[in-house]
C-alpha cells in the first residue's frame, strides 16, 4: 500500500482547498446558533463546521476542504464515510434501529463479540460485553474486577485519561478542563507514578515498573487490589510510551498478586498503533482489554473483552444498558474491522509512522523546541519545549495549532502540561495529503518564534 490507499471509492476530492478564510459566513452562522443553544461546557477546536468527511478531508459548511489529522480523536480510522461501513449501516437501520439486546438479542452484537474474542490478545477462552462509550466500558471493567477479586481498590497512572464520568475521572490524572469543579470523585482509586522517558529519564522499563509496584505495595496493598488500569500508550495525556519492558513487568506481577491486568485501548486500538492492539507490540496479554473509539467507523460503540472466568464473574443482569450494543453500531463496527482487515489497515499505520516521523525528525532537526518526537503508527506526537530546555512550551503549541487551522489543516493539542501536538490521521489517508500537512506545519515552526 506503499504511496498511500487507493482512494477510488472517496466521494470527496483528496485536496486541501479553502474557498473562504476560516470560518467562513456559513461556519460564523452556525457558531452563533451553538452560542445561544449549546452548554458553555461543551467547546470546539476549530471554529468550523463539518458538511461532509471521508478519507482524509473533511469538508466544512463554506465548502472549505480540510485535512484531517484528528480522525474525531482517533474514531475514524477507516474514513468518515467508509462505504463497506455505510452500506452495513443503511441495511441495518432499514430491518430495524433497536430492541434492546437484554429485551429481544439480535445477532449483530453476538457477531461484534466473537471478532473480539478473535481479534485481542491471546488465545485463552474469552467474553465480550457491549457498551456506547469508552468510558462506560472502563466502569465496567472496574465493576468485573471487583466482583472477580471480591476487592475495592483500583490503580491507575500518572498522566492518564479514561473518562468524563465520575469513576472514570476518579481515574483520569488532569485537573483542567476534565475535573475542576465536578467533585467529589468515587473512592478507592489511587493513582501511582508511571514511565514517562522524555521527563523521568529513566529508559528501562523494569526499572520504572519496580518503582510503580514498590508504591503500589506500601501504600495500597496487593490485597487490597482489584485492578491496574493502564493506557499501552497514554493519549489525552500526551502520547506518552512507556520503555520497554514496562508494561511486561507490571502484567506479570499482576499475574502473580491475583490483580485484574486491564488495558485501556479506547484510543489505541483497531490498527492506529500499526498493530491490531497496542499492547501486543511487546507481547502483553491483558486479562480485560477495553475498546471503543476506532470499533465502529464513528458510530458509538465499545466493549470489555476479557478472561471468560473473570468476564463470568457478575451476576447475570449485572452488565448491560439500554442502548449497549445497539444494533446499527454492531453493523458499523463489523464493517469497520472487515476494512482494517481486508484492506491491510494495520501496515498503512506503519507506512503513516514512517512518512510523518520522517518530517517530525526534520522539523526537530532544525528547531529545539520540538523536545521529543514519539508514537507508534498513526498515533503521532511531538512535545513543544521552550528554546534550549525541557521546560513545557503550551503557548507555543497552541500557536502551532492554531496557524496550521488557519491554513486548513486540523490538528489536536494534547498532554498534562499542553504542550504536545498531536496527530492521528485517518489510516485511509493519503501520502500528498500527509506531505501538504506537514509542510504547513513545517512553515508554522519557521514562522512563529
Amino acid at each position: 500500500m506503499a504511496g498511500g490507499p487507493t482512494l477510488n471509492a472517496v466521494s470527496i476530492e483528496q485536496q486541501r482547498r479553502l474557498v473562504t478564510a476560516l470560518p467562513g459566513p456559513r461556519s460564523r452562522e452556525l457558531m452563533a446558533r451553538k452560542t445561544s443553544a449549546v452548554a458553555d461546557g461543551v467547546g470546539t477546536t476549530m471554529p468550523v463546521f463539518a458538511a461532509a468527511a471521508d478519507g482524509g478531508i473533511v469538508v466544512d459548511a463554506d465548502g472549505n476542504h480540510l485535512i484531517d489529522l484528528g480522525s474525531g480523536i482517533a474514531v475514524t480510522s477507516v474514513g468518515a464515510a467508509n462505504p463497506r461501513v455505510v452500506a452495513a449501516v443503511t441495511e441495518q437501520v432499514a430491518a430495524f434501529t433497536h430492541t434492546c439486546f437484554m429485551v429481544t438479542p439480535y445477532d449483530g452484537y453476538v457477531a461484534v463479540a466473537e471478532a473480539l474474542n478473535r481479534l485481542t490478545p491471546g488465545s485463552h477462552d474469552k467474553r465480550t460485553a457491549l457498551f456506547n462509550s469508552g468510558a462506560e466500558a472502563v466502569e465496567n471493567a472496574v465493576k468485573i474486577a471487583r466482583a472477580w477479586t471480591g476487592r475495592d481498590a483500583v490503580v491507575v497512572f500518572d498522566h492518564a485519561y479514561h473518562g468524563r464520568t465520575n469513576l472514570t475521572l476518579a481515574m483520569t490524572a488532569k485537573n483542567k478542563p476534565y475535573k475542576h469543579t465536578f467533585g467529589p470523585f468515587a473512592p478507592e482509586v489511587y493513582r501511582v507514578g508511571g514511565s514517562y522517558p522524555y521527563r523521568d529519564g529513566v529508559v528501562d522499563g523494569a526499572v520504572a515498573a519496580a518503582r510503580a509496584i514498590d508504591q503500589i505495595e506500601k501504600q495500597i496493598g496487593v490485597e487490597n487490589l482489584a485492578a491496574l488500569v493502564i493506557e499501552p500508550i497514554q493519549g489525552e495525556g500526551g502520547f506518552i510510551e512507556p520503555a520497554p519492558g514496562f508494561l511486561p513487568a507490571l502484567a506479570a506481577w499482576c499475574r502473580a498478586g491475583g490483580v485484574v491486568f486491564v488495558a485501556d485501548e479506547v484510543q489505541t486500538g483497531f490498527a492506529r498503533t500499526g498493530d491490531l492492539f497496542a499492547c501486543e507490540r511487546e507481547g502483553v496479554v491483558p486479562d480485560l482489554i477495553v475498546t471503543a473509539k476506532g470499533i465502529a467507523g464513528g458510530l458509538p460503540l465499545s466493549a470489555v473483552t476479557g478472561r471468560a472466568e473473570i468476564m463470568s464473574a457478575p451476576h447475570e443482569g449485572g452488565l448491560g444498558g439500554t442502548y449497549g450494543g445497539n444494533p446499527i453500531a454492531c453493523a458499523a463496527a463489523l464493517a469497520a474491522i472487515a476494512t482494517i482487515e481486508e484492506d491491510g489497515l494495520v501496515g498503512r499505520a506503519r507506512e503513516i509512522e514512517t512518512l510523518v516521523k520522517a518530517r517530525l525528525t526534520a522539523i526537530r532537526d532544525k528547531d529545539d523546541r520540538i523536545g521529543e518526537v514519539r508514537g507508534r503508527g498513526a498515533m503521532l506526537a511531538v512535545e513543544i519545549v521552550r528554546s534550549g530546555g525541557s521546560e513545557p512550551d503550551p503557548r507555543l503549541a497552541r500557536d502551532v495549532a492554531k496557524a496550521a487551522h488557519g491554513q486548513g489543516v486540523i490538528v489536536l493539542t494534547c498532554g498534562t502540561y499542553g504542550n504536545v501536538l498531536r496527530f492521528l490521521p485517518p489510516l485511509t489517508i493519503g501520502d500528498a495529503l500527509l506531505d501538504d500537512a506537514f509542510d504547513v506545519i513545517a512553515a508554522a515552526f519557521e514562522e512563529i518564534r
